[in-house]
């Protein structure tokens, strides 16, 4: 049994579902198929909670943009205009459309996660409908009823125990069929024992195809990318990027970590606990190699990484009397990052000052500095870029950081990293 992970990427348009498919039928194996929002659905349904909170009257406007993407596809993808698929659709956007009719109850975490996992379900729901329509037989499974999470909205903790008891009673017989078993399935999100729809973090598809192959000992999971593998810079930023053949778990959660975008963080630490390798193909390409990961570390420092994360805040932290940041401070600050729900992407301290880089949220960025100004003198730099470069040289480093001005500067055995304007 092997799982696969389709984003968002790869499910944009009719064409690219049909290609889903074809991709699909080149395999035999049990399969479980876990699949993003088509295309860029997730920003579109954040806009309409931004919309909806702010009250500016455009949440309805901008929901029927959505629904307008997925019924040209639909209609693309089924000649039959009675077929099920397209009240079952309509009848999932009207879930959204009495929630956003209400007046907003709870805090902005919770009703983005009832809002935004909706573009799983519709994409799911759409691809599972397609397929059947043309002979590929699969089951359609909600994930909410298998993966179980805290209720720590935006970024919800994995229930292990339970998740994994939950995809043994209800996808495990599945699978052991005498037929090929094909189930399709919601990345991103989860539920709360509340039975409240949690997701797991932006861009958390990956993971949830990684608890799936941990939970059911899958031989193998592929993510399937508009890109031939995992490449060694994202292409909007080099135009002569080199695709990493294999590199091992270790260096994938590096470069994960520090914000490569083909890999969510959380992805690799299941699959290395069960040595399950990970594929990273083009499905555009299906029969081409792609990348390997696995246990194998001889290849990691062959070719330099670069990874850009745009958006960035630099935030300077210091006691308003000029005296030393110790050990209490900086557990206060970091108690105050974890209460707004802000990851770290860099931090840096002196005698007297903390220094952190972080992506920048219209919502969380600009409380957690309003909070931290309470106790702390805070200074800040938005609109940065974060570079970091994996096995590094000096060439590399004149490469991404040539008129730029250098706002902090970190350097490892194996890592440089540089915040810059």
């Amino acid at each position: 049994m092997k799982v696969f992970k389709f984003g968002g990427a790869s499910v944009k348009e009719a064409d690219a579902v049909k290609n889903v498919g074809e991709v699909i039928k080149l395999h035999t194996d049990d399969l479980v198929v876990v699949i993003s929002a088509m295309g860029k659905t997730t920003n579109g349904l954040e806009r309409v909670v931004e919309s909806y909170l702010n009250k500016d009257g455009k949440a309805q406007e901008n929901l029927q943009l959505i629904k307008d993407f997925h019924f040209t596809i639909l209609n693309d993808l089924f000649d039959d205009k009675n077929h099920p698929i397209f009240n079952e659709i309509h009848n999932t956007f009207v879930e959204i459309e009495w929630e956003i009719e209400e007046e907003p109850s709870r805090e902005y975490d919770y009703i983005y996660d009832q809002i935004v996992s909706v573009g799983e379900l519709l994409s799911t729901k759409i691809v599972s409908a397609y397929l059947n329509n043309v002979g590929i037989v699969n089951t359609w499974q909600d994930v909410r009823d298998i993966i179980q999470t805290d209720n720590t909205h935006r970024n919800a903790k994995v229930d292990w125990d339970l998740t994994e008891e939950l995809i043994q009673k209800v996808v495990s017989p599945e699978l052991k069929k005498e037929t090929q078993s094909i189930i399709i399935t919601q990345g991103f999100i989860g539920s709360s024992s509340e039975l409240f729809t949690t997701t797991l973090g932006r861009e958390g598809s990956d993971f949830s195809a990684g608890i799936l192959a941990y939970c059911l000992q899958a031989e193998s999971v592929t993510i399937w990318k508009d890109v031939p593998g995992m490449l060694n810079a994202d292409p909007k930023w080099f135009d002569d990027t080199t695709k990493l053949d294999n590199i091992s778990y270790h260096e994938a959660v590096e470069l994960a970590y520090y914000g490569a975008s083909v890999i969510h963080p959380k992805t690799i630490k299941p699959l290395h606990n069960k040595n399950i390798p990970l594929h990273v193909k083009s499905f555009v390409s299906p029969n081409n190699e792609g990348t390997l990961i696995n246990e194998n570390t001889q290849d990691d420092s062959l070719v330099p990484s670069f990874i850009f994360k745009m958006n960035q805040v630099l935030i300077s932290i210091s006691a308003k009397d000029y005296s030393f940041v110790m050990e209490d401070s900086l557990s206060h600050i970091f108690g105050i990052f974890s209460q707004y729900g802000v990851s770290i992407n860099l931090m840096q301290n002196s005698a007297i000052s903390f220094s952190v880089c972080v992506d920048f949220d219209q919502q969380k960025t600009p409380q957690l500095i309003d909070e931290l100004k309470k106790s702390y003198k805070v200074l800040y730099n938005g609109d940065l870029e974060l570079v970091t470069i994996r096995h590094y040289d000096q060439k590399t480093i004149d490469r991404v950081t040539l008129k730029k001005e250098i706002l902090v500067e970190q350097k490892s055995r194996q890592t440089a990293r540089f915040v810059m304007k």
